[in-house]
């Protein structure tokens, strides 16, 4: 699938209360993970011992960290939504974020989104897009809930 192009307000504003799109799968490696752990200080066996979370964990595996999978959001919705003629992109808020499955390692996940409502704030654009981070094969997704933008596009 193509990302949507978006320029303006007004391009986003065609998708209001729509579906925008899905990402491609991505990967969950034993490395991320690793890495993600090292840069968060946050060592805990269920992500990072593979034989412990065999042995005791309640996956059958290690995890992903919950905000490991909130974090590569950005790199899934640019395969969704391109945003150009843009002087800056801030991430406002999340609202109702909810994990509602585990990530196990080498599990592939890709991004859901729908743009629930979009809005012109005297020049600035405020977009609240719900999203999932559906896990291949799964039922569940991993997480849902809706994640605000903050848009300033060029004049």
């Amino acid at each position: 699938m193509k990302p949507v192009i978006i320029r303006s307000f007004e391009d986003f504003e065609k998708y209001n209360g729509q579906e925008i799109g899905t990402s491609e799968y991505f990967t969950i490696t034993q490395n991320q993970i690793n890495l993600f752990a090292d840069a968060t200080h946050d060592h805990q066996w269920i992500h990072t011992d593979p034989e412990r979370a065999k042995a005791e964990g309640a996956f059958g595996n290690t995890i992903a960290h919950g905000y490991l999978t909130l974090s590569i959001v950005p790199h899934l919705w640019e395969q969704i939504v391109q945003v150009t003629n843009l002087k800056m992109m801030i991430n406002y808020g999340i609202e109702n974020l909810r994990f509602a499955q585990a990530v196990t390692v080498d599990s592939e996940v890709r991004l859901h989104a729908k743009l629930r409502n979009v809005a012109n704030l005297r020049g600035t654009v405020k977009a609240e897009v719900e999203v999932k981070l559906e896990i291949k094969d799964q039922r569940k997704p991993a997480f849902a809930g809706v994640l605000i933008f903050l848009y300033h596009f060029e004049d």
